[in-house]
């Protein structure tokens, strides 16, 4: 039986005889695949009026923090961490100010990237869920 997981054992098995979970990493192709994602993602806030303000003029280095970010949680290369340190992903959005509006604006864009990959009933689910709520996840203000 295999599965797929945020996250296995190195050796691929979760301690059950016959199971092997499969990472997302894994699952959806690797590197290549959140790179693509991230890309269309950016697409999205690019011509956004609310979240287009909160990023630098150069996405260039946006992209590849996210892309990379993604990458690592998902189950692939810690590169991010190795070359950024542990991801606290609240306290490197806190100078901006994110309420429900600005969640949901990212998380609209996140979806329709996410939709726009040619995913299966599978992996789709696990990923919006897990945008969901890293979206509501840096909310900081109310208004």
């Amino acid at each position: 039986m295999n599965g797929v997981a945020e996250g296995a054992r190195a050796d691929g098995h979760d301690g059950d005889a016959g199971t092997r979970h499969v990472t997302v990493h894994e699952y959806v192709g690797g590197d290549d695949f959140f790179i693509e994602l991230v890309a269309r993602f950016y697409a999205g806030v690019e011509a956004d009026p609310l979240l287009r303000p909160m990023y630098p003029d150069d996405l260039a280095d946006s992209q590849a923090h996210l892309a990379g970010f993604l990458i690592q949680f998902w189950g692939g290369p810690q590169t991010y961490s190795e070359q950024r340190g542990h991801p606290r992903l609240r306290m490197r959005h806190f100078p901006f100010a994110i309420a429900d509006a600005e969640a949901a604006a990212w998380y609209a864009h996140m979806a329709a990237a996410v939709d726009s990959m040619s995913l299966d009933d599978v992996v789709r689910p696990v990923l919006l869920e897990y945008f969901a709520r890293a979206a509501n996840a840096m909310i900081n203000v109310e208004r």
